[in-house]
């Protein structure tokens, strides 16, 4: 069996809160969530993805967008596909409106097809490829490209869905501190259930399993620790991985690169 495609540049942006990277892959995404805005631009083939809207498809041409927090996967369509993506902190998106808007009032379209958008979002990258160190001409660009996203693709916040009151300490007990020894029996107890009640009314909730979740919060600690400067191996052992490989499987699985590549860029 040939070898799955599957390349990952990732691109050294002089300004804070700014990610962006380049795929061609044929790798299956499972479900997880970012921190960040992610504003991206299809460029190959096409795929199939869960969003806030339910399915949705995205193919070459098209740009896609995914919201702080929100639940995503990402399944391959008829071989490698191919894409462009930006990732920007939120508070960076929020300080562009001062104050006017919160980041969870932000709630952007999964996939749109959108042709002045495609041609800023080329014209962007472009710019990072080129490795040209103009500070100014990458800040318009993102500018131009945060405008258009943001003025044309915002839909309107409904009431957040809220969790029960169970669930909700399940996650807040998860989030405070993913790098502390967890069981399910602990978690359990916390919350007051059989672990069976637990994982069923977690994955029913969240759309994934307490254990997916703590994984998932502990890659984005080691993505943190990643930024601030620390090496892989002591950002897997602050993060609560076992080992430095436990923190590569699960990185590459959730931003599809490693962390050793991950932190040469920083």
């Amino acid at each position: 069996m040939a070898p799955r495609i599957h390349h990952v540049q990732q691109h050294h942006l002089p300004l804070p809160g700014l990610e962006a990277m380049s795929l061609l892959t044929e790798q299956h995404f499972s479900r997880h969530a970012h921190e960040q805005f992610g504003l991206g631009i299809f460029i190959r083939g096409a795929q199939r993805s869960w969003s806030h809207l339910g399915q949705v498809d995205a193919s070459a041409g098209q740009i896609i967008m995914v919201n702080p927090g929100e639940m995503h996967d990402g399944v391959p369509l008829n071989g490698p596909r191919s894409w462009q993506m930006l990732y920007l902190d939120p508070q960076l998106v929020v300080d562009e409106f001062q104050g006017a808007v919160k980041s969870e009032d932000i709630l952007l379209r999964p996939v749109v097809d959108d042709p002045p958008l495609r041609l800023l979002m080329q014209r962007l990258f472009a710019e990072i490829t080129a490795r040209t160190g103009d500070e100014t001409a990458l800040e318009e660009g993102l500018l131009l490209c945060l405008l258009r996203a943001t003025g044309c693709h915002r839909l309107v916040r409904t009431a957040p869905a809220r969790y029960s009151p169970t669930i909700a300490l399940a996650k807040e007990y998860l989030d405070d501190a993913p790098e502390e020894k967890t069981s399910l029996d602990m978690l359990a107890a916390l919350c007051g259930m059989s672990r069976f009640q637990l994982i069923r009314g977690f994955a029913r909730e969240t759309g994934i399993t307490p254990h997916a979740y703590l994984v998932q919060s502990r890659v984005r600690l080691a993505r943190r620790l990643l930024s601030a400067g620390h090496s892989p191996a002591d950002a897997a052992q602050m993060a609560g991985f076992a080992d430095q490989s436990h923190l590569t499987r699960a990185f590459q699985k959730q931003f599809g690169t490693t962390p050793g590549s991950y932190h040469s860029v920083r």
